[in-house]
This record gives C-alpha cells, sequence and structure tokens, in this order.
C-alpha cells in the first residue's frame, strides 16, 4: 500500500509532559499525538513517527516539527479535515498547527539544519508574571546583558561540547553553535538565544546554566568558553530549569536538498 509523509507542526506547553518521547506509564507529547491520530486512521495504522528534538520533561515548543506516514487512501479521506478533528482530540497544552505533504525524502530529525531555542529569565525582585510563570524562571540576582552576551561569543562555532552535556555511549559531542546572544524585552524578561545543528541532552540548559553565573557577576565572561577544553562534562555548571526553554524554530534546506541533508546528518552522528 502506498503511502504520503506528512510533516506536522506542533507546539505544546511541557508543563504536564514528561518530555516528548514515549514513556510508559508516563504522560508525552508523543503519546497525546500517537493516541489522538490512532483514534483517527486506526490504531494498528504504524505512523513512523519522527521528531526533530526530543524535548525534556518540562521544555516547551512552539515550533516543533515531526513526520509521520500515512496510506494515501487515509490521507485523500481525511485531508480536508484533519487539522481540524485533531484540535478536538488533543489536550489543550498540545496543539498541531499545520499538516503538510513533504516528499518521503524529508526527515523531520536528519533533514533539519537547525534547531532554535529561547530561554526565558526573569530577574525582578518580584519574580516571574503569574501568566508567564510555566515558561519564565525568576532570577533573584540582577543580570547584566553585556556581560552575558561577552560570556556567550566564545561559544559560538563548531566545538566539542562534552563539558555542557550528557554524554551517550558511541555519541559525538562536537556541535556547531551558529548564534548565542541574549536580549532584554521591553516587558524586562531577560531572553537567551540558542541557535545550532543539533544539540546534545540537557545542553542548552547547561549552556543557559553557565551563562548565568556571568550575567550576575559570579563568573569571569571568559570562563565559559575555558570549559570546551574539558572532555567530560563539568561538575561546575549548573543545569538551568527546563520550564525556562521553548524550542522555537527548526530550519530545513530546500525540498531538493532533503536526501543529502539527512545522510549528512547521519554520517555526522555516527
Amino acid at each position: 500500500m502506498r503511502s504520503i509523509r506528512l510533516r506536522l507542526d506542533v507546539s505544546y506547553d511541557g508543563t504536564d509532559f514528561s518530555g516528548w518521547a514515549i514513556q510508559p506509564g508516563r504522560r508525552t507529547v508523543a503519546g497525546v499525538l500517537i493516541e489522538a491520530l490512532g483514534r483517527l486512521v486506526g490504531a494498528e495504522t504504524p505512523l513512523g513517527l519522527t521528531v526533530a528534538g526530543r524535548t525534556d520533561a518540562g521544555v516547551h515548543a512552539s515550533g516543533q516539527v515531526c513526520h509521520v506516514d500515512l496510506p494515501e487512501t487515509v490521507w485523500e479521506e481525511l485531508e480536508s479535515s484533519l487539522l481540524r478533528r485533531l484540535a478536538a482530540l488533543m489536550p489543550g497544552d498540545a496543539r498541531v498547527k499545520a499538516i503538510v505533504p513533504v516528499p518521503s525524502s524529508f526527515d523531520a530529525r536528519f533533514s533539519a539544519t537547525y534547531r532554535r531555542y529561547e530561554y526565558r529569565v526573569a530577574d525582578t525582585v518580584w519574580g516571574p508574571e503569574p501568566l508567564r510563570r510555566h515558561d519564565t524562571i525568576g532570577w533573584v540576582r540582577p543580570l547584566d546583558v553585556e556581560r552575558l552576551n561577552g560570556g556567550s561569543f566564545g561559544l559560538t562555532g563548531e566545538h566539542d561540547y562534552a563539558a555542557y552535556c550528557k554524554r551517550k555511549e558511541h555519541a559525538t559531542t562536537i556541535r556547531a553553535i551558529t548564534r548565542f546572544d541574549w536580549r532584554r524585552d521591553p516587558d524586562g524578561i531577560v531572553v537567551a538565544t540558542v541557535q545550532a545543528d543539533a544539540f546534545c541532552q540537557s545542553m542548552v540548559r547547561s549552556l543557559v546554566g553557565a551563562l548565568l553565573a556571568v550575567g550576575d557577576g559570579r563568573r569571569d565572561p571568559g570562563w565559559p568558553s575555558k570549559l570546551l577544553a574539558l572532555s567530560e562534562r563539568s561538575s561546575s555548571v549548573t543545569v538551568a530549569p527546563a520550564h525556562g526553554l521553548t524550542l522555537i524554530a527548526v530550519g530545513y534546506p530546500d525540498e531538493s536538498d532533503y536526501a543529502v541533508r539527512a545522510e549528512a546528518t547521519r554520517r555526522l552522528r555516527a
């Protein structure tokens, strides 16, 4: 039976999820998505759900991307109503915002050229606004954005980020960070933007944790980049809380380059 590949753009509030990946006995984003799709296409239909990046427990997403494969006959039947019907079945803290047919060469994980995250910090005396408490952490010390950017500068480029990663057996910790900067928004919130080809587990939160120590004056701006010389995770880096982190975008090449990018990524990660 012929199938068609669909790209799904997904957003979720990670507060009450144990991350993206399915885990027995736990509520996960992939779990509720597969359950909702199964009610529409049949629980026995293999979906091949593949995500751009597995977010940890408590981490949010406004720009997550995944793909599934559906039989063409099922897609023809549901095409005009699938998005609306999913909205009725999905919980309020997870939404599928777009469903688009893509070539079979598209791979949500391996075809991606970058993942971009934002991390929100309130350094006000009173803490985060109540309506933003789920996606913004409170920081008890004032933060200096200039110091934050000074410390982040040395972490961009391609490096071995072993000091900032939870190492996995047979997996590389070499990554290429193309953007790491901080800003203070009009509402006073300090926001970090971090973009790379990919990230190791807890890498973004470790980077943020190190830089917060720079921003509040406890560490020198040159300290975070010095840690790149380490070959294992640094015990001096505190992992920032999960709920301040949001995956906001995943980038892809032109359609003709999906397969080329996927193959290159597979070789690199191996």
